[in-house]
């Protein structure tokens, strides 16, 4: 084979590598800004998201409007969920970081959960109905996982400003705010950790659905009292 016939196959390849990294540098910036993947590697959003399921998130949705009662966020746990370091050392977590944004993995410190209390909020568990109370009203749950209580734990707190009293809706497999009472920040989660909003499951494809907000948030008991 001569030299002109192995030119442009070079100069193929070298195509191929600039769209290709290209395409991966337009992914990035759209997922930083705009939209991203995310996959549930738990059941503690059943019935709404199931274990396995990869969501869509808007990372614009709480730009214009806040976050409501009722809402289902995504969030980065560091610093009230999850320790600050993995302690696994960089290699590790480059390797987990890149398994994540390929959608292969979950992520041990991006949770999804819904807004239970806002900043503000006295959230109770539970009236003598076993409901929770949110500002001495009760919360109706239409999202319970079926046959769970709203809580088998009690609690009684007060949401500072700034920050969200999280849990998920199936309560049995929940790890969220009520089992950090006890840790700095008291299971509160600040509303600058919030990442965005799932909008809508992509995977599998017998689950692809859209998740409309109105369907998410129910109408939310007066706040302070007003």
């Amino acid at each position: 084979m001569d030299t002109s016939e192995r030119q442009p196959r070079k100069q193929g390849w070298r195509f191929v590598l600039l769209a290709l990294v290209l395409a991966v540098a337009i992914s990035g910036l759209v997922r930083s800004l705009w939209l991203d993947v995310y996959y549930i590697p738990s059941e503690s959003m059943e019935p709404l998201l199931e274990e396995g399921d990869r969501i869509l998130v808007s990372r614009t949705a709480f730009n214009s409007e806040p976050i409501r009662r009722g809402d289902v966020v995504v969030f980065d746990g560091r610093g009230s969920f999850a320790p600050l370091s993995s302690g696994q050392g960089p290699f590790v977590d480059a390797v987990s970081a890149a398994s994540q944004w390929f959608g292969l993995t979950g992520s041990d410190t991006t949770y999804v959960k819904r807004v239970i209390g806002v900043g503000g909020d006295h959230v109770q568990c539970c009236d003598a109905a076993g409901h929770l109370t949110v500002n001495g009203q009760v919360l109706e749950e239409p999202y319970l996982y079926p046959g769970n209580d709203p809580s088998t734990q009690k609690f009684d707190v007060v949401v500072p400003e700034g920050r969200l009293w999280l849990m998920g809706d199936h309560r049995s497999r929940s790890a969220d705010s009520r089992g950090l009472l006890g840790a700095p920040g008291g299971g509160m989660v600040p509303v600058d950790r919030v990442i965005g909003e799932p909008v809508r499951i992509v995977w599998p494809l017998d689950r692809f659905a859209e998740m409309p907000r109105s369907a998410q948030a129910e109408t939310p008991p007066p706040k302070n009292g007003q």
